[in-house]
């Protein structure tokens, strides 16, 4: 790679660093496996860096790395340390923030794998179906009864059974 190219490359990196980590973070739900997955993902963009550039969408390529990566992790869970609950020390947070990303974490974690990345694809990065089945690699068709399953996984969640109207 000319030293232009890999400029180029590190800028590309540099302007979407942060939401490839959030995104990573939506999809795993913890800050030190988005960490790998984005680094994961840097690592095949810069050994496949031509053809991303050649490619129509270099960050639709970039996504569906990224996504795929996260869907090759949790189908080798033998490969994954396991976390446990206690912390060494915890800092004291802001309460309101907590309770949103709590909330989030435990929602996004009733949902399965591929539910979670349709959710996560479809709703906060606003991918279209068609992009989304694109980047994972499944039928348009899979992508709207994955959406619509997640969905209501997630409105039972939020609205108990009995207090719907």
């Amino acid at each position: 790679m000319t030293k232009a190219e890999e400029e180029r490359f590190r800028a590309f990196v540099a302007e979407r660093m942060d939401r490839w980590r959030r995104t990573a973070y939506l999809l795993s739900r913890d800050w030190h496996t988005a960490d790998d997955l984005v680094s994961v993902t840097i690592g095949k963009l810069y050994r496949h860096w031509r053809k991303v550039r050649a490619a129509g969408n270099p960050d639709a390529y970039a996504q569906r790395v990224l996504t795929r990566a996260w869907l090759d992790e949790v189908g080798r869970p033998w490969r994954r340390e396991r976390a446990t609950s206690a912390l060494p020390e915890q800092a004291v947070p802001d309460q309101h923030d907590v309770l949103d990303r709590d909330g989030l974490n435990r929602l996004l974690g009733s949902l399965g794998p591929r539910q979670r990345a349709v959710v996560v694809l479809r709703y906060y990065l606003d991918y279209s179906v068609e992009e989304t089945a694109q980047v994972l690699g499944i039928s348009v068709g899979t992508v709207k009864s994955q959406s619509a399953r997640g969905l209501e996984t997630l409105r039972r969640q939020v609205v108990p059974m009995g207090v719907m109207a």
